[in-house]
């Protein structure tokens, strides 16, 4: 078993849902994560956190979505620790490079879009150009709300993957 993993299984809970708070921003899912321990190995830790993640409440959901900063920015509504942070900044680094016209698009597209659902835009923007993530926007801007809660928590899926893994790598 991996050494990082391991270490996580034995954390004291406060400590693993702190852990588990810089993967994903809802309490409830980091709680869950934490009383679940311990994990037998990375994809057992995955899909546990999958499972808990789609059994989560649209609250709950909202929640997590808090913990990022809008594409563009560097903070988010809620806390997040110096290493999410870090994280998030990656995680966007690839959009950054784009032209100011995008910069502005993105900045204008991320207020209608918090205008018209009630949360920020979330997507997995990992590799993803200022464009690619520009076009996405204006796409989802016709959903829904529900239906983009839905997508939106997808993306968010997609990003606690992604930062579980980067936890045990660590």
């Amino acid at each position: 078993m991996n050494q990082s993993l391991t270490r996580l299984n034995q954390l004291p809970s406060q400590v693993a849902e702190a852990e588990f708070l810089k993967c994903c921003g809802s309490m409830n899912w980091a709680r869950r994560m934490s009383d679940t321990r311990p994990f037998a190995d990375f994809n057992h830790l995955t899909k546990e956190a999958d499972r808990i993640w789609r059994s989560l409440t649209d609250d709950d959901w909202l929640e997590a979505f808090r913990a990022h900063p809008k594409i563009g920015e560097k903070k988010a509504e809620a806390t997040q620790s110096a290493q999410a942070q870090g994280w998030s900044a990656q995680e966007q680094s690839e959009s950054q490079k784009t032209t100011e016209a995008t910069k502005v698009a993105l900045a204008q597209g991320n207020r209608e879009y918090e205008e018209r659902f009630g949360f920020i835009f979330i997507i997995f923007a990992s590799g993803k150009s200022g464009e690619e993530i520009l076009r996405a926007l204006r796409a989802r801007l016709v959903n829904e709300r529900q239906g983009e809660l839905r997508v939106a928590a997808e993306e968010q899926r997609k990003i606690t993957q992604l930062r579980l893994q980067k936890l045990i790598d660590n």
